[in-house]
């Protein structure tokens, strides 16, 4: 059974950071990508930053420069580093995964709450 368990979400004013962390266990499961989506209030998830096991990565356009995403591929570990946080950025993170190369992987986390105050 493949879990994936975020930490790392909280409040923060705007302009500061946040670093979010995704593990994933199950004894089988070698992802291939590991990335971040966030739903905000009345707003349908959307792709915050991927990367595949290679380092290929994917973000989205409205975070490129201020977020970077990093993995421990031998801890099977993904991060999201959060900088120059605005209010628009407030949503539920979610870790998402899948052993195939797809952008949209078939594994979701929880979700971890990132809320930024103006």
């Amino acid at each position: 059974q493949v879990q994936l368990v975020e930490s790392g979400g909280g409040l923060v004013q705007a302009g500061g950071s946040l670093r979010l962390s995704c593990a994933a266990s199950g004894s089988i499961f070698s992802p291939n990508v590991m990335g971040w989506y966030r739903q905000a209030p009345g707003k349908q998830r959307e792709l915050v930053a991927a990367m595949t096991s290679g380092g290929n990565t994917n973000y989205a356009d409205s975070v490129k420069g201020r977020f970077t995403i990093s993995r421990d591929n031998a801890k099977r570990t993904v991060y999201l580093h959060l900088n120059s946080l605005k209010p628009e950025d407030t949503a539920i993170y979610y870790c998402n995964a899948d052993p195939a190369r797809t952008w949209l992987g078939r594994y979701w986390g929880q979700g971890t709450q990132v809320t930024v105050s103006s």
